[in-house]
């Protein structure tokens, strides 16, 4: 194939290649993400791929987010706390990956704490961020304590 035949078949490849992307640039950076793929970017790297986080670092999500729903205060904290706060997430992108979180690392709370979170809540927590997260966080995990079922023996 001569260079001037090469040039004309890539031609429409090149235009569909720049209509994609700006296709892709006028609908948003994130308006096709589902949540699992916003929690990838935003949240992945300091919680982990399974919720795990890093002990003495950041804590962890999974086997214990869900209980923060069942206390007094710990709806909003998951709104409130920095890295949810401060994210550039829309108040919708944020309600959609708390509940994917919520969903995938657990536990299922309890029946009357079950109902998804939406924009318009996200929106109401985050005008009022923590003042001390790690004093917050200690007296969720009081109350989560104090209000856990006993083990079964």
């Amino acid at each position: 194939m001569s260079g001037r035949s090469a040039g004309l078949a890539a031609a429409p490849l090149a235009g569909l290649a720049a209509a994609a992307i700006a296709g892709v640039a006028a609908a948003g950076p994130a308006a096709a993400e589902s949540p699992r793929v916003l929690y990838m970017l935003h949240c992945q790297g300091c919680h982990l791929a399974d919720g795990a986080g890093k002990p003495g670092e950041v804590p962890a999500l999974a086997g214990s987010l869900g209980r923060f729903l069942e206390v007094e205060g710990g709806r909003a904290y998951l709104v409130q706390v920095p890295g949810s706060a401060h994210s550039p997430l829309s108040d919708a992108e944020l309600a959609g990956v708390l509940n994917w979180m919520l969903a995938s690392f657990g536990p299922e709370p309890a029946e009357p704490a079950r109902h998804p979170y939406d924009a318009a809540e996200v929106a109401r927590w985050r005008a009022t961020p923590l003042v001390d997260v790690a004093a917050a966080r200690a007296l969720l995990l009081r109350r989560i304590a104090r209000d856990a079922p006993p083990a079964p023996e």
